[in-house]
């Protein structure tokens, strides 16, 4: 019974829990996808659509202002911590997390309520094409959903403080369930939405903005009974706790690293808002649907590799801290990368496939296409500038990777203005994506400098090679690709333009990744020994 009782306490595998989360992770981006393609092809990507889409953005901007960032961030190591302590210590201080954030939350979700026309002013700016009376209806409509973000937030990091990665990863597919049915209901219904006026009682509006918040419920609730089922009872704790003055140390430089993330989401909407009607629609799709492969894959692998560089970070030798954090950005280099190549090589044809549907011409889904592309610049990058954000706040430095973020978020702010003033209004949203992209390369070579002199090295060459490998191999790929569309173009003419896209698509997907893969185990990149050894063993 002991042994039992210790195996059920070990911490599964790196493999095995990046397994598991990639499985449902998989899931719930597939089921996301279909639920931004029926969502695009029902409300189409024109000025009702904006309007849905920053309503349906200004929940989580509170809630990660508040308390998801720093959850995401802080909790779960101090909860490592609290765990590690014995299992009541870890118990009664998740409790009193829950208590102390559900109860922010929920302050926080009255005032947002209340203060629901500043905040779409505040993300829309005067110059906005988007309709600012419909962006406020369907706020009242989704800021409730606040609570319900920070309490699955919250139970998430308990869950995974005691290596339960399953339900946190599966809880996202009910809520795209959610969604689809709300778009079934939103066509049936007879009618349009009005735009002037904007009449707050009309049954599409009111089942569109009920029915998405009602998928974050039901998301908040599978991930509250899956603790359940972890043994967890939970009660009210109130009061100081001795740990508050540690929380709080790190949790006040989350919330200013949260801000200035969010100020600068204010520019990128405020920008992309005064493009062509549907443009920050367009970003917002575009940058959510280059995050579905960092989401399988990156997430998985930073999510299991968590614990243990919490745990590592707190031993005075860092050859393991060292040891995990060079894994963790030499593998979500070389499993991004080539997915990033065929991203930006075969983006026009993705919008054109899955967007050129309903209320959307070839034209617009294109541009949504393009600007996909140069949003997956960015998942690279991104996913280094993560894992080093965990890294810092493993350390117990929250106040480096603010000053980074502050970093990154002026040098996107600087680009969007610029980009205004030289771009036309057509292609402004494509110019935004760029921005946001490059931003997150500064900020992973800013990153990788300053935690390389905080532990003296931080197998910075190695990284690079590796990085180094994996672009010379996506080039050869691309430009296989490349070869390939022109052939397909030549032979299908400016006829079947969607099946050409799906052609397009298809031959692309298998050349990119194929060349991609198959090139990483020629050179017998070290990343990709795991999978060189499975093959060898099928022999």
């Amino acid at each position: 019974m002991v042994e039992q009782a210790e195996s059920a306490r070990r911490p599964p595998s790196l493999a095995r829990a990046g397994g598991t989360m990639a499985i449902a992770t998989i899931v719930s981006r597939i089921t996301g996808l279909a639920a931004k393609v029926v969502l695009v092809a029902v409300l189409g990507l024109g000025m009702v659509n904006d309007s849905y889409t920053v309503a349906n953005t200004l929940p989580t901007v509170v809630n990660e202002l508040l308390l998801g960032g720093v959850l995401t961030s802080v909790a779960v190591p101090l909860l490592v911590r609290a765990q590690q302590r014995g299992e009541r210590d870890g118990e009664s201080y998740a409790q009193w997390l829950i208590t102390t954030g559900g109860v922010l939350m929920a302050a926080a979700t009255v005032l947002a309520v209340a203060a629901a026309p500043l905040l779409t002013a505040l993300y829309l700016g005067a110059d906005t094409r988007a309709n600012t009376a419909l962006t406020t209806a369907f706020a009242y409509l989704l800021l409730p959903a606040i609570l319900f973000y920070g309490l699955s937030a919250l139970l998430s990091a308990v869950l995974n403080a005691r290596h339960v990665f399953g339900p946190p990863a599966w809880a996202p597919v009910l809520n795209n369930v959610v969604v689809l049915a709300t778009a079934g209901v939103f066509v049936l219904l007879p009618g349009t939405i009005s735009l002037d006026p904007v009449r707050m009682g009309e049954p599409k509006l009111l089942v569109l903005g009920i029915g998405t918040a009602l998928g974050i419920v039901a998301q908040s609730l599978v991930v509250a009974v899956a603790l359940r089922r972890t043994g967890f009872r939970y009660r009210w704790r109130w009061g100081w706790d001795h740990r508050l003055g540690e929380f709080a140390s790190l949790a006040g430089w989350v919330v200013l690293y949260t801000l200035i993330s969010q100020l600068g989401m204010i520019v990128t909407t405020r920008v992309g808002a005064q493009g062509t009607e549907g443009s920050v629609a367009t970003f917002t799709y575009a940058w959510l649907l280059s995050q579905v492969p960092y989401g399988v894959l990156g997430v998985s692998l930073l999510t299991a590799l968590m614990p243990r560089i919490s745990r590592s970070a707190t031993d005075p030798d860092s050859r393991e801290f060292v040891s995990d954090l060079s894994l963790g950005t030499r593998m979500s280099a070389v499993l991004l990368l080539p997915i990033s190549a065929l991203m930006l090589v075969a983006g026009g044809s993705l919008g054109i496939a899955f967007f050129s549907l309903g209320n959307n011409g070839i034209a617009a889904a294109d541009r949504l296409g393009a600007t996909i592309g140069v949003c997956a610049l960015g998942i690279v990058p991104f996913a280094i500038t993560m894992l080093q954000l965990r890294a810092f706040y493993a350390m117990k430095d929250a106040r480096t990777p603010t000053i980074i973020n502050l970093i990154m978020v002026g040098f996107r702010t600087a680009l969007c203005y610029l980009f205004l003033a030289t771009t036309d209004p057509q292609d402004l949203v494509v110019g935004v994506a760029l921005a946001m992209s490059l931003s997150f390369v500064v900020g992973a070579l800013v990153g990788q400098f300053w935690l390389s002199a905080r532990v003296g090295g931080i197998r910075t060459r190695r990284t690079g090679l590796s990085i180094l490998r994996a672009l010379a191999v996506t080039a050869v790929a691309c430009c296989c690709a490349v070869a390939a569309d022109a052939a397909i173009s030549a032979a299908l003419g400016t006829t079947g333009v969607i099946a050409g896209a799906w052609l397009t698509l298809v031959v692309d997907g298998v050349v990119v990744l194929a060349v991609s893969f198959g090139g990483l185990l020629l050179v017998k990149a070290p990343e990709m020994e795991p999978v060189r050894a499975a093959l060898q063993r099928r022999r």
